[in-house]
């Protein structure tokens, strides 16, 4: 492949018509992940292609370079060959970030299909995922590197779905390993011995093709239990070749890595972009992010390993704010933010505070990972960014009985997208062949129904507007509106109930609820959120309050509507916030274009600047005014939120 076709010049928002002149399977690019490591082990054998910051050791990271890499996954993939892993087989993965697991992911997708799981899942989900992946071989975090993982892994071992248990330990350990325990019927043993004697040279199997699966990633849905999307090979090697493409990301800049591997964005942003253009990746601890001691010490982290880019959710970069830049980061030049909404105020923090331009960015795990990115030196205020090379994206209006209506640029409807990038569906069953997809409504020919309200200019930037869809993003993590629902609706007097994201400064969202209660009830909302703390799998989904309304909003044909609700979780939000700076302050919020608007009024002699200072914290539409006279709802005034008139959701769009 020729350099020219390979990376064609992309440096500006203009350069994408010339860019999609050359159709994307002229470019060349490696048909697989495997192929495109195979590639960076080739051109660049003994750069350093990965190192992993072990606990409590920030100075002495853990390296290979990309020919140490390729053998390592070799040997690791070789060994699931072994086991009997084959092509249309799945390999379950659930471990913090270490040095381990990111050669197993690797390897699995070689030898057959990764399957990562977020450990912190309630136990019936990672049951329920792992029967569904049809894995029979789990590798996983052992005691010493997450003890609450082990003892969810023998839970799940237990279960009887498993025939083998491979322990990962944590980077760089040197003492012994503690003996693993003999589970009745599943082989236990640590990876990294087992696969010692393994051959680093070539892997023993029939390595993938571009449309074979390389992973299953659950992702939050419509329904109570997450969904396993289907990504192929050819889909990963696009997208991650799109963002390699982007300007500034060059051989010589570092890529700092942080979220979960069981994350789209950990695998395709700095597992595979960086071995398009041999860049170093500098892996944080295992606990990423969530690790309180990386933040005092991450500006000396940039200085010592020239951190050139970055990618994490609007809450790390808001605590990072917070720390005095006592180093030089003159090297990070594209800190890149997504996964939930920024706020203003975070945005103007962060850069005033280091000079690095936040870019903001949108994707989805149906979607393989990112479909648009923001330009650093042509920005866009209010975009989320320009569309990412062949991938198509534009705004519909679907209708109650289901059908799609294109709308022109600058107007608002559903985002849709399609491309390389789309997924094939969702894991419905296995049969002879290997999984059943089926996108489950998402896909229409060809498009995929994002589920968020946007609009797409004549240029492709993207004008996101809120969410048609339902869940909840805490923190960049997607909460299924329907797991706290089920839980209120078990209440013996609770007649129906509804959950909502309410705007937090820290967070993005948190959830909340509301309920309606039958008849005679005598249930309090302390009880009721008790009463759902105890029974929501995953702490993270437990509703912060529960509010009591005499009857829920619905659209006039009868179906819930949540749009109201939205607007009062709104308004309390912001209320409980300024009333520290004026207290007498009044907050109305009203929908506009299917998303909340805020209108705050102070009295005069209010400090404005106050105000808004509290107000950029929120990731909403606000505005600020003076008035001498109360105006508004007051909290608890009402019991009752009257829905507008209007047509059925599906038509709002």
């Amino acid at each position: 492949m020729t350099g020219e076709l390979l990376w064609p010049v992309y440096a500006t928002p203009d350069d994408l018509t010339a860019i999609e002149a050359v159709p994307l399977q002229a470019r060349g690019l490696p048909e697989t992940t495997y192929a495109l490591l195979t590639r960076a082990a080739g051109l660049w054998p003994d750069r350093i292609a990965v190192a992993v910051l072990p606990d409590a050791n920030w100075q002495e990271p853990h390296r290979r370079t990309f020919a140490q890499l390729l053998a390592d996954v070799h040997r690791y993939a070789n060994l699931l060959h072994d086991l009997g892993v084959r092509r249309t087989d799945a390999v379950a993965l659930m471990a913090p970030n270490c040095a381990e697991l990111l050669t197993a992911t690797l390897a699995a997708q070689l030898a057959g299909i990764a399957a990562p799981l977020n450990a912190l899942l309630s136990p019936a989900h990672l049951g329920a995922l792992l029967r569904r992946s049809g894995a029979r071989v789990l590798i996983t975090a052992g005691p010493e590197l997450a003890p609450d993982t082990w003892t969810s892994a023998r839970r799940l071992a237990a279960t009887g779905v498993l025939d083998t248990v491979l322990v990962v330990r944590p980077t760089a350990a040197t003492a012994a390993p503690e003996p693993l325990p003999v589970l009745p019927g599943v082989t236990v043993a640590y990876l990294d011995a087992e696969a010692q004697h393994s051959d680093p040279s070539r892997f023993a199997g029939t390595v993938p093709r571009s449309s074979d699966l390389a992973a299953l990633f659950h992702t939050g849905g419509t329904t109570g239990e997450p969904k396993l999307a289907a990504h192929t090979h050819g889909m990963e090697v696009a997208d991650a070749w799109m963002l390699a493409a982007y300007p500034g990301f060059t051989a010589e800049s570092t890529v700092f890595a942080a979220l979960p591997l069981f994350h789209v964005n950990a695998l395709v942003v700095t597992v595979l972009m960086p071995l398009f253009k041999g860049q170093q990746v500098l892996w944080a601890g295992p606990l990423g992010y969530r690790d309180p001691a990386l933040y005092p010490l991450f500006w000396k982290l940039v200085q010592r390993y020239r951190i050139a880019s970055m990618s994490a959710v609007p809450t790390v970069y808001a605590a990072l704010a917070r720390y005095p830049v006592d180093a030089d980061i003159s090297s990070l030049r594209f800190a890149v933010v997504g996964a939930s909404p920024l706020p203003t105020a975070v945005r103007d923090d962060f850069q005033a505070h280091t000079g690095a331009t936040l870019m903001e960015g949108y994707g989805l795990t149906e979607a393989t990972c990112a479909s648009a990115l923001t330009f650093p030196e042509a920005f866009r205020p209010g975009t989320v960014g320009q569309r990412l090379p062949y991938q198509r994206l534009k705004a519909v209006r679907i209708s109650t009985d289901g059908i799609w209506k294109d709308l022109p640029p600058d107007q608002t409807g559903v985002l849709a997208i399609s491309g390389p990038a789309v997924f094939p569906g969702y894991v419905v069953g296995r049969d002879e062949h290997g999984y059943v997809l089926d996108g489950l409504g998402k896909l229409v020919d060809g498009w995929l129904d994002t589920g968020d309200l946007a609009r797409v200019d004549s240029e492709g930037f993207v004008h996101l507007s809120g969410r048609a869809k339902d869940l909840i993003i805490r923190g960049g993590h997607n909460i299924d509106p329907t797991v706290v629902e089920d839980a209120l609706l078990a209440h013996p007097q609770v007649a129906a109930a509804a959950a909502v994201g309410r705007p937090d400064p820290h967070a993005g969202e948190v959830p909340v609820a509301y309920v309606a209660l039958a008849p005679g009830a005598t249930v309090g909302e302390d009880e009721l959120r008790s009463w759902a703390r105890a029974r929501v799998a995953e702490p993270a989904a437990a509703p912060k309050t529960v509010t009591v309304l005499d009857e829920l909003p619905v659209t006039g044909v009868g179906k819930p509507y949540k749009l109201p609700l939205r607007a009062d979780a709104t308004r309390r939000a912001v209320l409980d916030a300024i009333t520290e700076v004026s207290p007498r302050a009044t907050v109305e919020v009203r929908i506009q274009d299917g998303t909340a608007l805020a209108t705050v009024a102070v009295r005069p002699g209010t400090d404005p600047a106050a105000v808004e200072a509290i107000l950029g914290r929120f990731a909403i539409r606000w505005e600020l005014r003076s008035s001498a006279e109360h105006h508004g709802s007051r909290p608890g005034a009402a019991r009752r939120l009257a829905a507008p008139a209007v047509p059925d959701r599906g038509a709002l769009a």
